[in-house]
């Protein structure tokens, strides 16, 4: 079977998921403290397990290779992902009034160009990559992963930051600060193991799996409470607007990630986790920062809650097509 047929098994998975999250929301059997709790549970414990765990294994020449490769393609991704968004998306954009009932185009200043850069350029990597590149590709999927949600957090903390602060005055321990997270403390603790080849024993080594294996359906159903508390049929015609940031999210980056990355003389399965990774839906975040820095929130919700969607068709169209070409 086609890594495009088994994603797209996976990606109905994901979204049944998502829908009962959804109900249980609209249904009050979750609400918004409930999320709140679940999420940092998956962030601090549930993430940081499956990933330390995803390290637990036999040190090879081709692993260190791939994840050496994997950091290399992340960082690749995020310079692209950052280079689109701001060749197409400009401070000033194109309005159309209506003066004395003749229509004219104008253009005015674009108050939410922060916003729809940081959420076309930054993808949901860990929360929604890690559960993808689970269910595909099993536990090597998510030791590769690592590198992404690495330098994701890297990028966001700097770049991110900069562009939505409007400040380039970072202190180098502030930004260390921000990157000390129970997910990097795994990375780091879980690249050591594995070069040291250190094995925890078998006995905790199944108790923390079955913790790790709760990663998917427990991001699935905060997405879907997420999701719940907005008005579905606005959330898609409300803003038109929006779905330009959607689409260089959701098909414009990744499609240009599989240009540059389908001839690369690398191993497929680096490589399609790469382009999984380039075609996640916008990051949580995201959302985070605006609200951080008294941007626009609600937009910013509306991109994520609308990618998060969309991305249920959109990634296996774009791994389809990265298929064909290689």
């Amino acid at each position: 079977m086609s890594i495009s047929a088994i994603l797209i098994e996976q990606i109905i998975v994901i979204f049944i998921i998502i829908i009962i999250g959804v109900i249980c929301y609209r249904t009050k059997l979750i609400d918004d403290t409930t999320n709140s709790k679940l999420s940092n549970i998956l962030l601090m414990l549930v993430n940081p397990i499956l990933i330390f765990m995803s390290y637990q294994r036999d040190l090879s020449k081709d692993l260190l290779e791939g994840l050496l490769i994997s950091f290399v393609l992340a960082i690749v991704i995020h310079l692209v992902a950052i280079a689109i968004s701001y060749i197409f998306i400009r401070r000033k954009k194109r309005k159309t009034i209506v003066v004395d009932g003749i229509r004219i185009k104008k253009y005015v200043d674009n108050d939410d160009v922060e916003v729809e850069r940081l959420t076309s350029s930054y993808a949901n990597m860990g929360f929604f990559g890690i559960p993808l590149a689970n269910s595909i590709f099993g536990s090597e999927g998510v030791f590769y992963v690592t590198a992404y949600v690495t330098v994701f957090n890297v990028f966001m903390w700097t770049h991110g930051v900069i562009m939505m602060s409007g400040s380039k005055d970072l202190k180098l321990k502030d930004i260390v600060k921000k990157l000390i997270t129970p997910t990097f403390i795994a990375i780091i603790l879980g690249l050591l193991f594995f070069v040291l080849q250190i094995r925890i024993p078998n006995i905790v080594g199944q108790s923390l799996s079955l913790i790790g294996n709760i990663n998917t359906p427990f991001a699935m159903l905060i997405a879907g409470v997420s999701i719940g508390k907005t008005n579905i049929f606005k959330l898609f015609t409300e803003n038109f607007r929006m779905y330009y940031s959607v689409f260089l999210r959701l098909l414009l980056i990744p499609f240009v990630i599989v240009l540059l990355f389908v001839w690369l003389p690398i191993g497929d399965m680096v490589k399609m986790i790469a382009i999984i990774m380039a075609a996640t839906p916008t990051s949580t975040v995201g959302t985070l920062f605006t609200i951080k820095y008294n941007k626009n929130s609600a937009l910013a919700g509306q991109i994520f809650a609308v990618t998060t969607l969309l991305c249920v068709f959109t990634i296996p169209i774009i791994i389809k097509i990265a298929e064909l070409l290689m």
